[in-house]
C-alpha cells in the first residue's frame, strides 16, 4: 500500500529509521522545566504564584537528578555507554545534561535575585539575612535559636573519632571550617544538619511587612554557641541529592511490602548525584565535601542564593496576601436530576462525566463513601496509586470492610509515595480489607473503582468509576483530570475482568471495550492510528487530537509519522516530554505539538479519533511511554455517550486547542515557541482581531457560569447545536442525559 508522494513502503521505512526523527528524552524534559520556570517570570501571573512556579521548577529538578541522572550515572559506572533512540551515546547525554542543568540553575537564581525577591519586597514581603535584622528581629532570632533550634541540633566535628556523618537525601546542612583556639594550625570540618521538624523559613516579628529568614541562616548564626573552643573560619549551607531509583528483585522476595521497606531505607543512602552549595563557600569546604561525596566537578552547583529553592513554597503558604495569588473559585458541584433519589439511580439512567478541578471531586468521594455506608452495596474493589495523607477514601474502605467485601490493590512502588502507601496498606489489612500489591514486574497505575449493588428492584448491578487521575482529593484541586461514573454493563464487566487480572493474574481473551496495558493497549493504540490513516487514504474525514503527559515510545512515534504521511491531521497536546519531532517535510508536516503549562497541572489523557466522521473518544491513565505501555497495568476507556463525547471534543479539547496564552508550540529543532513568536524566537504581532484566550481561565468561567462553549474560538468543527452549557442542565453537560 502506497504512502502518497513518498512512494513505496520500503522507502518510508528507510526514512523513518533516521535517528534525526526523534528528540532526546532528557533534553525534552529539561525544556519542560524551562516552561515551568518561564511562568515564574510571566508578569501575567500573580506574584506569589510566580514564586510558587520557581519552587516547582526546583522540586522538578530534584526528581530529575534523583531518578534520571541517578540512573544514567549508575549505568555509566557499570560500564554501559549504549546509544539512546535519538542517536546520542550515554556519555554525550551526560554532557548535554551537564551544560543544560548548570544554565538552568543560573537562570533560576537570576529569577529569584533580580525579579522575584525585589518585587516581593516592594509588596512588603521581605526575605532577610541576619545582617538585615533590626534589634527586635535580632532579639527574636536569638530567642528562637535558644528555645526552638538548639535542642534539635547535633553539631559534629570530623576527626578520627568522629567520621563524616551520614547525610540523607536532600537534607539541608551547614558545613564549617573550624580552627581550635589551642591548636590554630589545623582546620577541621564541622557539619550540622538543619532540622526538618522546623519551618525552612521562619516568620519574624514586624510591623507593616511580612518578614522571613531562612532557617539555615539561623543555624549559621547560632554556630558559634555550638562550637565553643573553635574559631569559625568559614561556613556554607549545602544539600546533597542522591540516586533514588528503587530497585527490587521481586522474584526472589518473599514479601513485596518488606522489600519496598528495605529499599526505601537504602534509598536514603544512595550514591550522591548532585551537591548544591552557596556560591561564596570557601573553596576548601567545596573540595572537602566533593571528596566525601565522590562527586565530579560538574555535579557541584554553586548557587547565588538560598540552597534549595523549593523552600520558597513556605512564602506562598505563609503570606496571607490573596491579592497576590490566583483568584479562588468554587468548583461546580454535581447536581442530580429531579427524578433521581441517589447517585446510583442517576447512573442507571446515564453516565456522568466530570472534569476536575472545574467539577468538584466531591462526587467521586461521594460515590465511594456512599457505597461504604449503603447496605445495598455488597462489595467494593479499588485501586490506589497515590492518595493524600488525610485521605477520605481509605477510611471509607476500612469502615466498609466491617460488613461487606472490600478489595484494594495498593501500588507500593508509586515513586516517592512508597512510605505512605505501605502505611495505608497495613491499616487496610488490619481493618479486614483484602489488600493486593499488584503483579510482579508491573506497576498498577490504572484508576478504577468497582461496586456491586443489589438495587431496590432486586437486580444486582455493577457501578464503576474510571479516571485519568489518582484517588487524591488534594491534587484533584490542582490537577486537571477526567472522571467517568457509569453503570454501563459492558464497561463494568470489563473493569471486573481487570480486577481479576490484578488479583489472580487471570487473563481474558478480550477486555473490550477497554484497552489494557500491558496486554493490548499498545497494539490497539497503533491500530486506531492506522485506522485513521486508512480513512485519510480513502478520502474520509481523518483527524486525531491526543492529550497526554509524555510521548516517548518510538513505535507510537513512527506510527504517527506514517499517519501524517497518509494525510491525517494530528494535534498533540503533550505537557512534558515529547520525542516526536514535528514539521519534518514529508514525514511529520501534518503534526502539531503544543504544551500547556499554567495554573493547574495538565494531567488528563484524552484520545480523539475522527474515524471517518464517526468520532471515538478514549480517556485513561496511560501516556505513550514504554513504561506505560509495557511495564504497568493501565486502562483506556471509551466515552460512549454522544453528548459526553461532544463535551470532550467541543468544550475540553476545543478550549485547549484555542489557547494562545499558556500554549507553546514544539519546533522541529526541539525549541518551544509561543503562538506569536517567529521561528527565530522573535515576537510577532498577533493576528488582527485575535484576543488572548487561556483555556484554564475559560474553563473556570464555564464552571462558574460566566462563559459558554460558544465563546471558544473555533478549532474543532462543532457537530451539534445542542447546548453544552455547564450551568444549564447538569444532565447535559456533566452526564450526557438526552
Amino acid at each position: 500500500m502506497g504512502f502518497g508522494k513518498l512512494g513505496s513502503t520500503n522507502m518510508v521505512r528507510q526514512t523513518l529509521s533516521n535517528r534525526a526523527s526523534l528528540l532526546n528524552r532528557e533534553a525534552s524534559w529539561l525544556k519542560f522545566n524551562w516552561r515551568v520556570l518561564e511562568e515564574a517570570g510571566d508578569l501575567r501571573n500573580p506574584l506569589l504564584e510566580r514564586v510558587k512556579f520557581l519552587a516547582i521548577s526546583a522540586s522538578n529538578l530534584d526528581e530529575f537528578f534523583e531518578v534520571r541522572v541517578g540512573g544514567l550515572l549508575q549505568q555509566l559506572e557499570d560500564g554501559h555507554n549504549s546509544t539512546t533512540p535519538d542517536g546520542l551515546t550515554m556519555v554525550e547525554e551526560r554532557e548535554l545534561i551537564k551544560d543544560a542543568t548548570h544554565e538552568f540553575v543560573e537562570e533560576q537564581y537570576s529569577c529569584w535575585n533580580e525579579r522575584l525577591r525585589p518585587e516581593l519586597a516592594e509588596q512588603g514581603i521581605r526575605v532577610l539575612g541576619i545582617d538585615e535584622l533590626d534589634d527586635a528581629a535580632l532579639a527574636f532570632a536569638d530567642d528562637y535559636c535558644a528555645r526552638e533550634l538548639d535542642p534539635l541540633l547535633t553539631p559534629v566535628t570530623v576527626d578520627p573519632a568522629h567520621p563524616f556523618p551520614r547525610v540523607i537525601n536532600k537534607a539541608l546542612c551547614v558545613a564549617l571550617l573550624l580552627r581550635r583556639r589551642r591548636r590554630s594550625s589545623l582546620t577541621y570540618t564541622g557539619v550540622v544538619t538543619v532540622p526538618r521538624a522546623l519551618p525552612r523559613l521562619v516568620r519574624l516579628p514586624s510591623q507593616g511587612t511580612i518578614d522571613f529568614i531562612f532557617l539555615a541562616d539561623l543555624v549559621v548564626h547560632h554556630a558559634a554557641r555550638m562550637y565553643k573552643g573553635y574559631d569559625i573560619v568559614s561556613s556554607a549551607a549545602f544539600r546533597v541529592t542522591r540516586n533514588s531509583n528503587l530497585y527490587l528483585q521481586e522474584e526472589e522476595s518473599r514479601s513485596l511490602l518488606e522489600s519496598v521497606r528495605a529499599e526505601l531505607h537504602n534509598r536514603r543512602k544512595g550514591d550522591a548525584v548532585r551537591m548544591e552549595i552557596e556560591s561564596e563557600a570557601n573553596p576548601e569546604i567545596i573540595e572537602r565535601l566533593g571528596t566525601v561525596f565522590e562527586l565530579d566537578r560538574w555535579q557541584i552547583f554553586p548557587v547565588n542564593g538560598p540552597v534549595n529553592l523549593s523552600r520558597l513554597f513556605n512564602i506562598y503558604d505563609e503570606a496571607a496576601r490573596p491579592d497576590l495569588k490566583f483568584r479562588a473559585f468554587v468548583p461546580r458541584e454535581l447536581r442530580l436530576t429531579a427524578k433521581s433519589r441517589d447517585l446510583f439511580e442517576e447512573l442507571r439512567r446515564h453516565d456522568i462525566l466530570l472534569h476536575h478541578p472545574y467539577d468538584s471531586y466531591d462526587a467521586v468521594l461521594s460515590f465511594i463513601q456512599s457505597a461504604a455506608e449503603d447496605d445495598r452495596v455488597l462489595s467494593i474493589k479499588q485501586t490506589l496509586y497515590r492518595t493524600s495523607e488525610h485521605s477520605l477514601i481509605v477510611p471509607s474502605l476500612m469502615a466498609a470492610a466491617a460488613h461487606k467485601e472490600v478489595t484494594a490493590v495498593v501500588e507500593l512502588k508509586a515513586r516517592f509515595d512508597e512510605a505512605s502507601n505501605i502505611r495505608w496498606a497495613r491499616d487496610l489489612e488490619d481493618a479486614g480489607v483484602q489488600v493486593f500489591h499488584g503483579l510482579v514486574g508491573l506497576k498498577t497505575h490504572c484508576k478504577l473503582c468497582l461496586l456491586v449493588r443489589r438495587d431496590p428492584d432486586g437486580v444486582t448491578r455493577q457501578y464503576a468509576h474510571l479516571g485519568t487521575g489518582n484517588y487524591n482529593a488534594t491534587t484533584a484541586r490542582i490537577y486537571t483530570d477526567l472522571s467517568l461514573l457509569t453503570a454501563d454493563p459492558e464497561i463494568t464487566s470489563a473493569v471486573h475482568d481487570v480486577f481479576s487480572f490484578l488479583t489472580a493474574y487471570a487473563e481474558h481473551p478480550s477486555y473490550g471495550p477497554l484497552l489494557v496495558a500491558p496486554l493490548d493497549l499498545a497494539e490497539k493504540c497503533m491500530s486506531l492510528i492506522e485506522r485513521e490513516a486508512e480513512h485519510a487514504r480513502l478520502g474520509r474525514p481523518a483527524r486525531m487530537i491526543v492529550k497526554i503527559n509524555s510521548l516517548v515510545d518510538k513505535n507510537i512515534v513512527q506510527c504517527l509519522y506514517r499517519a501524517s504521511q497518509a494525510g491525517v491531521d494530528i494535534e498533540l497536546l503533550v505537557r512534558g516530554i515529547c520525542a516526536l519531532r514535528p514539521g519534518i517535510r514529508g514525514i511529520s508536516d501534518r503534526i502539531r505539538v503544543r504544551s500547556l503549562v499554567g495554573r493547574f497541572l495538565e494531567h488528563s489523557r484524552i484520545f480523539y479519533f475522527e474515524n471517518g466522521g464517526e468520532p471515538e473518544v478514549y480517556l485513561g491513565s496511560a501516556d505513550w511511554m514504554p513504561r506505560n505501555l509495557h511495564e504497568r497495568v493501565e486502562v483506556l476507556f471509551p466515552v460512549k455517550n454522544p453528548l459526553l463525547r461532544d463535551r470532550v471534543a467541543h468544550e475540553v479539547l476545543a478550549a485547549y486547542l484555542a489557547d494562545n496564552v499558556k500554549a507553546r508550540f514544539l519546533q522541529k529543532d526541539g525549541r518551544y515557541l509561543r503562538p506569536w513568536q517567529s521561528p527565530r524566537g522573535r515576537s510577532k504581532r498577533p493576528p488582527r482581531g485575535a484576543a488572548a484566550f487561556s483555556s484554564q481561565d475559560f474553563l473556570i468561567g464555564l464552571a462558574e457560569g460566566t462563559k459558554t462553549p460558544e465563546e471558544i474560538p473555533a478549532s474543532v468543527p462543532r457537530r451539534s447545536s445542542r447546548s453544552l452549557n455547564g450551568r444549564a442542565v447538569n444532565g447535559r453537560a456533566l452526564t450526557g442525559k438526552e
